[in-house]
Formats: structure tokens, C-alpha cells, sequence
């Protein structure tokens, strides 16, 4: 009966302390993640750079689903060091586009080779306007959604209580 006599009273819900301005222990904030969720921005920087770096590596050997491969990992192994999506997708997106991108940017203009006129033919036989830049960013566009498609379903496998 003492429970019944509680329902409906400030402080008889586990919310109402913290929502009541001063009574909870975080003077009225309230807080949906641990403090320790967060990483550090040098570690963040350094994954993605070595992902980067592998998929550079690998897409100059011609291996051009390894960004699937590379998302798929991303989504596996981070719920355990604490990274939420909010973390896994920017690094995702940015060692793609970086894994990418510098290898499509050597070709063309360190290396001299006709890389602006292939991307001009494979933007023109995929119906899109005849431009190199066109062509460019439909590569790392296809990339993109590699790596997203590889999170995702990493993300669908993991159990709940791993990425959490």
C-alpha cells in the first residue's frame, strides 16, 4: 500500500529527482550516456587515418570493395572500446572518402595520367553529364555507400547490449 500512496509524487520515479531542478544529484540535467561514452578526438583522428590509409592501399590494387569490408569492421569492433554511430559513421565517411580520394587525386595529378578523361566516359556511360568532376564523385559516392552498406549491417548483427 505505501507504493500506491507514492504514485504520482515528485521523487517517487526514478526521472522525477533529476527533472525536478536541484533535488537530483545533476541539478536538473538529465543524462542518457555514460561520461566515459566519449573517445578521444587523437584516437578517433588515428583510426581513421590507418582506414584510410588501407583502403588507399588496397584500391591501388584494384580491390574495390574494401570499403564494405572496411565499414563491416568499423561496425563490428566499435561498440566495444564505447563509440556510438554518432562516432563510427564521420570516421566511416571520412577514411572512404580520404581512401579514395587520394589515390583518384595521384593518378590525375601527381602521376599525369589521363584519369579526367576515364572519369569524363564512365560519368558518360552511367547518364551523367560528361564531366571528370562528375565522374569523380560518382567513384567516391559508390565508395561512400559501400562503407555505409558495411556499417549497417554490422550495426543489424551486433547485439544490443554491445552497442550500448
Amino acid at each position: 500500500m505505501a507504493d500506491l500512496r507514492r504514485l504520482g509524487k515528485r521523487g517517487s520515479y526514478r526521472l522525477g529527482g533529476q527533472l525536478g531542478g536541484g533535488r537530483g544529484g545533476r541539478g536538473g540535467r538529465v543524462s542518457f550516456g555514460s561520461p566515459q561514452s566519449g573517445i578521444s578526438p587523437w584516437r578517433w583522428l588515428v583510426v581513421v587515418l590507418a582506414g584510410a590509409l588501407v583502403i588507399a592501399v588496397t584500391a591501388e590494387l584494384g580491390l574495390w570493395f574494401i570499403p564494405f569490408l572496411a565499414g563491416l569492421a568499423m561496425g563490428l569492433i566499435a561498440p566495444r572500446p564505447g563509440w556510438r554511430l554518432r562516432h563510427t559513421l564521420p570516421a566511416v565517411l571520412g577514411m572512404t572518402l580520404i581512401g579514395w580520394g587520394v589515390p583518384l587525386y595521384w593518378l590525375a595529378l601527381v602521376q599525369g595520367q589521363p584519369a579526367g578523361a576515364t572519369a569524363r566516359v564512365i560519368a558518360a556511360l552511367a547518364g551523367l553529364p560528361p564531366y571528370a568532376f562528375t565522374g569523380v564523385l560518382f567513384t567516391l559516392l559508390v565508395a561512400v555507400l559501400q562503407a555505409v552498406a558495411g556499417l549497417w549491417l554490422a550495426r543489424a548483427l551486433t547485439p544490443r547490449g554491445l552497442s550500448r
